[in-house]
């Protein structure tokens, strides 16, 4: 098809833990719904549970947020507060951490250069 709607069921789900050396608390579980993968861009569903961990992105990547609360932090001292509705860009070159509150739940595009 050339047009659907963004759902889980257009992707079997991939479920995955960040790198342990990363993880600064909890136990966050990441389940990914990656609907599109072509030739570095990738679009689709991302869920975590709680937790924070070391982020470093190479990427650009936009983001809905559809559920939960999180909180994205910068190595520069930047920081942003996201919940349902809020949608926002993180660029190539940010580290930092990411951190879940409840259960988050994003749409996203992401561009590999």
């Amino acid at each position: 098809m050339l047009i659907e709607a963004l759902t889980p069921s257009l992707a079997e789900p991939e479920t995955s833990r960040p790198d342990a050396e990363k993880v600064l608390a909890g136990d966050p579980i990441h389940t990914t719904w990656n609907v599109e993968d072509d030739r570095g861009l990738y679009c689709g569903i991302w869920q975590s549970t709680p937790g924070k961990w070391r982020i470093s992105y190479d990427e650009w990547e936009y983001c809905r947020i559809h559920e939960g609360r999180s909180i994205i932090a910068g190595d520069d001292g930047s920081r942003l507060e996201v919940g349902p509705g809020d949608a926002f860009v993180i660029r190539p070159g940010f580290t930092g951490t990411w951190e879940v509150l409840e259960t988050t739940r994003k749409d996203y595009v992401i561009l590999v250069r």
